[in-house]
């Protein structure tokens, strides 16, 4: 009896133990509720499709990035990223040939998303996607490559450049990732 009285004293008047707990139970599933969003948030932003295409401060192994280029790139790209001859002007077929992916071509210029997107959907695909009606020569790789394998071999592509160029690429990176937001 005397337990009981103290414990009593604690609840405001006209509160039952009851309440209490049912207050308790309701603050727990508030509690898992915005644990479980936040969770899920976070999630999603790893995962969105943007973030997908967006270089990431991940690091890849560049060997295994310089295999898979001389597997799957190097035929079009050439062995040392020096592209095919006359690459910046269209042939015949109204193809540009292949560019060289070293410093002397503009692999760099662009961002890491659109490298990516380039290389997974192919040249023509990831152009329209963006509204733009080009004939490319580029092919997709999604399904011959993963995302990791397309992203170490971008990794071994740019780890080739001079410091100077790396550092305007990052910018570039960064610049787009701003207008994202």
């Amino acid at each position: 009896m005397l337990g009981t009285a103290v414990r009593s004293e604690h609840l405001a008047p006209g509160v039952h133990r009851s309440d209490t707990r049912q207050q308790m139970k309701k603050r727990w599933i508030w509690v898992c509720l915005v644990v479980l969003v936040m969770g899920a948030v976070f999630v999603w932003s790893l995962t969105s499709e943007g973030n997908k295409s967006a270089s990431a401060p991940i690091s890849f192994d560049l060997t295994e990035g310089a295999t898979l280029y001389q597997d799957y790139c190097a035929a079009c790209h050439g062995a040392d990223l020096e592209g095919q001859p006359g690459w910046q002007s269209a042939g015949p077929d109204n193809v540009f040939p292949a560019p060289p992916h070293d410093e002397t071509g503009h692999t760099w210029h662009h961002s890491d998303t659109v490298l990516f997107d380039y290389t997974k959907w192919g040249g023509a695909e990831a152009l329209a996607r963006q509204g733009v009606d080009f004939q490319s020569g580029m092919p997709a790789f999604d399904a011959d490559l993963t995302d990791d394998q397309i992203r170490a071999i971008l990794a071994f592509i740019k780890s080739t450049w001079p410091q100077d160029l790396q550092d305007a690429q990052a910018q570039r990176n960064a610049e787009e990732t701003e207008e994202t937001r």
